[in-house]
């Protein structure tokens, strides 16, 4: 994993007190912030007291679900329409709300079926730096990419972005998942805010990147150069995983963190496993999540007849993740592709034994403490859980290396002084 930590290329000023060693005031953009909707969340928050901790300022301006940030970090809420909220779902807008601009685009795009929340955060984000967005020395977008982010840009503002994996990856496996060809035309129209997407980021002079292996799919899926990229893996908060020695480890107990019905995250695969599996020994799955009430993965589990050995947990909180993967015979991580992998690094840091697919960087993340698989192979799953269930030493040997990988290559610190770098370099360019 050196290629994550090594050394960069630098044009900084190494003048005492200047830009090149005082501390920064950032701004991080985020169009929708909470940690409950995945991993550009956890990123957020993680990233941002990684950055206080290392003496910086940092603001997260953010559309709802907003983010829940550390202690020192300033939260500036940027309201939209919030269409999607499950409270509210598809509300009407008042007559009031759709005199603004922005907010009649929001709705006409939600109401045509697409999504558009990366555009109008942005453009929301481009009014609030238009009045006060010299109060930063770096602005920070999280995979927002919208277009109002070339006008911060001609702003004068220097800017970098990161993007996690290429989501052209995961509208391709939603449209292959869906037989019917008026179900595929609704994916393609909810995904067509990537064409913006690959359109902006074009723009940008600096992108960060969380792996080798979303480095060069961004780079092909928007035509992106090699040289903009700079990858800097995610770190693992090892104070919510880490190993829970005085919890006795289960047996035949597997364990996967999976947004449920996300077919890009390859549970049916570890469901179709499980279900051989049981024919021939006990074994029971705890997933961590919730499928939708008849969708795909709510059916499977019925029609393979798994209802009494499979248990979603639901949101859990993060004081309650160590005693789950400490009660875990192993985790599984079934998914077709990974930008980084955080469930791998985050049953790792646990002391669990790990089986994951090859999928995207998982590879990179899992290195040789752990068994990969290729994707999309329930056969190849239900061989590898098998084998390591008759395997007590080798699940021990795969916990220890897992832990041990974490520690040495996966911290938020790092994460963040590398980060620091890349500000620093795209501060130095705007000169």
């Amino acid at each position: 994993m050196e290629r994550f930590h090594g050394k960069k290329e630098k044009c900084l000023h190494n003048n005492a007190g200047g830009i090149a060693d005082s501390p920064l005031k950032i701004c991080i953009l985020t169009y929708r912030g909470n940690p409950t909707c995945g991993g550009q969340g956890v990123y957020v928050k993680r990233l941002s007291t990684a950055l206080r901790d290392l003496g910086h300022s940092v603001d997260v301006v953010s559309g709802p679900p907003y983010p829940q940030l550390d202690d020192g970090v300033t939260l500036r809420k940027l309201p939209s329409l919030d269409l999607y909220n499950p409270d509210d779902l598809f509300r009407v807008p008042s007559l009031k709300e759709l005199t603004s601009p922005i907010n009649l685009l929001e709705w006409l795009g939600v109401s045509s079926g697409g999504f558009p929340e990366p555009l109008t955060f942005s453009l929301r984000a481009y009014n609030l730096f238009r009045n006060n967005g010299h109060a930063y020395d770096i602005i920070h977008d999280n995979q927002c990419l919208g277009y109002g982010l070339l006008g911060i840009n001609a702003l004068g503002l220097p800017l970098v972005a990161t993007i996690h994996h290429p989501i052209t990856v995961d509208r391709d496996v939603e449209v292959e998942a869906e037989r019917q060809s008026w179900r595929k035309l609704k994916v393609l129209r909810w995904y067509s805010f990537l064409v913006m997407q690959g359109r902006t980021s074009r723009k940008l002079s600096h992108i960060i990147t969380v792996s080798e292996a979303s480095k060069k799919d961004i780079g092909g899926a928007f035509r992106i150069p090699a040289r903009k990229f700079r990858v800097i893996a995610n770190g693992i908060n090892t104070e919510t995983f880490y190993p829970e020695p005085g919890i006795k480890r289960l047996e035949n107990r597997l364990m996967v963190t999976n947004s449920a019905d996300t077919p890009l995250k390859g549970l049916r695969y570890l469901l179709e496993a499980v279900a051989n599996i049981r024919k021939k020994r006990a074994i029971t799955l705890t997933v961590i999540g919730q499928p939708k009430k008849g969708g795909v993965i709510d059916t499977l589990v019925r029609d393979l007849g798994l209802g009494d050995c499979v248990t979603f947990t639901g949101r859990i909180d993060d004081n309650e993740f160590a005693r789950y993967y400490a009660e875990a015979t192993m985790a599984v991580v079934p998914s077709i592709y990974e930008g980084f992998g955080l469930p791998a690094g985050e049953a790792m840091a646990c002391g669990v034994p790990v089986i994951s697919t090859t999928g995207g960087a998982l590879p990179e993340v899992v290195g040789d403490a752990g068994i990969l698989l290729p994707p999309g192979n329930a056969k190849a799953l239900e061989k590898a859980i098998v084998n390591l269930l008759d395997n007590p030493e080798k699940r021990e040997t795969l916990g220890r290396a897992g832990y041990k990988r974490v520690l040495n290559n996966f911290t938020w610190r790092n994460t963040a002084t590398n980060v620091v770098d890349v500000y620093r370099e795209a501060i130095d360019a705007h000169r």
